[in-house]
């Protein structure tokens, strides 16, 4: 009784801490489009951009710990081959120079004075921030859009008091007096020498002056002076609009509702309840959080960008996208190029995170995959649990073809090593390829027995392989005496073209060569 009460309470502290989990901060970078036209180069953008590496062996290595020391120093140290370098670092160091110091002590040279504005590349950061904040599940989110919008008209409005000071202050002292500062009277309060105000009033001036001309309700109280002044206020009035658009527009997006990023927070919310309901284990929970981040991050909606794009355009598309990879792949060896482009436009794209399960032993399988990118492993499961690592997957591999050209159960599990980008074709449209382009059915086959030879597992299965070949057969040699019989030459030269044998005979001994008379 008091080891089940201490199990009991082992299982609700395991509750309550995976509650605690899922209440913590889930983010999501959101990916941008920096990249040109290299699918490559974007996989390795994806990959950055969730932060993941490649997924550790089990077993305990060299490189292993090697691994380990980088993943813990990242963040800490910048490594040569970290990308980072190649980017933002120069811009991101520049800017932590102090420059106002630089300014001083170099004479106040004016050259110098300009570098100041490197520190205004810091923005970026408050931008990423934000982006945190809005698909952090734990914060409101149209608490945090109202800031955010806040916060960008009061950096929008502090730039621009900024660089009305900077005009005043800038022309020679006999010329201060025709600025809009030095010219400046408010009741019985000159600006005249106003050097000598305090610099909060000062500051509070200036601050005043750019949000009244934001706001284009000026007093006329506060107006340009010189020729410099009348050109910055025109540009200022002019972005002014394109800002009060964007507060505008965003503020009605949050009545109206329905941003991207929105209904990603409310799917994961969702979803977080239904787990905790559900009392689901977490590698089941992490396994799906991880992939509806993956969705989100991936931009996992290309069909649906497409989907309304005629289907002859589609098939090009897929064509330009997936051919180079397809066409390397080890199972369609000496097949036909018109089948190849077949499969081709029946594919789809997806990705997969490290630790994840495609297929797992024993299961029916209806997807055959093809590798892209990155690395996953055939695992063979025993009776009593024990795992056998069988191959490991690389790109131009293909997993899943002896389960659905056999009709046989998923001979062993795949499971995902590093950030995998797969294509996928189902059974189904698959089936319906080779029922045209059977003769390929035929080399798909024979490449899967090439295989066996240097694959204990599969040469296992060799005696199912050879059955499939020849039901295969059989049942072409079938088709072609039953449009002999009838005389449907079109049908029949259709299925000579496609590589059938006229001398081939079916399963009573019968071939078309042998006449209608005979059967």
């Amino acid at each position: 009784m008091a080891r089940g009460r201490v199990e009991n309470s082992e299982r609700g502290g395991g509750s309550e801490e995976e509650e605690e989990e899922d209440e913590r901060e889930y983010e999501v970078g959101e990916v941008r489009d920096r990249i040109k036209s290299s699918r490559g180069s974007r996989f390795d953008l994806l990959t950055n951009e969730l932060g993941i590496a490649a997924a550790a062996r089990r077993k305990f290595s060299r490189e292993s710990v090697i691994g380990g020391i980088r993943d813990f120093s990242r963040g800490l140290v910048i490594h040569p081959d970290n990308r980072y370098l190649k980017s933002n670092f120069i811009v991101d160091f520049l800017g932590c120079l102090p420059w106002d110091i630089i300014y001083k002590v170099g004479g106040k040279k004016e050259e110098v004075r300009y570098l100041l504005w490197i520190r205004l590349s810091r923005v970026r950061k408050v931008t990423e921030f934000f982006q945190h904040m809005e698909k952090d599940i734990r914060i409101n989110y149209m608490f945090t859009r109202i800031v955010k919008l806040i916060v960008v008209e009061l950096y929008c409005t502090h730039t621009a008091a900024c660089i009305f000071y900077y005009l005043a202050t800038t022309l020679p002292s006999s010329e201060e007096g025709y600025t809009w500062i030095g010219s400046l009277k408010l009741g019985d309060n000159s600006y005249s020498n106003f050097r000598e105000i305090d610099l909060w009033k000062r500051y509070l001036t200036s601050l005043y002056f750019a949000i009244i001309t934001m706001a284009t309700v000026g007093y006329g109280d506060i107006h340009a002076v010189n020729l410099r002044e009348m050109i910055f206020v025109m540009v200022y009035v002019s972005f002014d609009m394109i800002l009060g658009a964007y507060l505008i527009g965003n503020m009605t997006a949050l009545i109206v509702k329905g941003s991207k990023t929105e209904k990603f927070r409310d799917k994961m919310t969702d979803l977080i309840k239904y787990m905790n309901r559900n009392k689901l284990g977490r590698d089941i929970r992490n396994q799906i959080k991880g992939h509806v981040r993956l969705q989100y991050e991936s931009s996992y909606t290309e069909a649906a960008v497409i989907q309304d794009i005629p289907i002859s355009i589609r098939a090009k598309i897929s064509q330009t996208l997936y051919l180079p990879y397809v066409e390397k792949v080890t199972l369609f060896k000496g097949c036909s190029s018109d089948f190849i482009n077949q499969v081709v436009t029946k594919l789809h794209e997806e990705f997969f995170l490290p630790g994840e399960v495609i297929m797992e032993q024993g299961n029916v399988v209806d997807q055959l995959y093809f590798v892209c990118h990155g690395q996953l492993e055939e695992v063979g499961i025993g009776e009593d649990g024990s795992e056998e690592t069988i191959s490991l997957l690389h790109p131009n591999s293909s997993f899943g073809q002896v389960s659905i050209l056999c009709n046989i159960p998923q001979p062993y599990t795949v499971r995902v090593l590093e950030l995998c980008r797969l294509l996928r074709i189902d059974k189904q449209s698959l089936s319906n390829i080779l029922e045209i382009y059977f003769h390929d059915g035929r080399k798909i086959l024979n490449n899967l027995l090439e295989v066996r030879e240097s694959n204990l597992r599969l040469k296992q299965l060799e005696s199912d392989i050879t059955f499939h070949i020849g039901k295969q057969e059989a049942e072409l040699a079938l088709r072609v005496n039953s449009a002999a019989f009838h005389g449907d030459l079109h049908q029949l030269k259709s299925l000579v073209r496609a590589g059938a044998d006229l001398n081939k005979t079916d399963y009573d001994g019968r071939s078309p060569l042998m006449g209608k008379h005979t059967a």
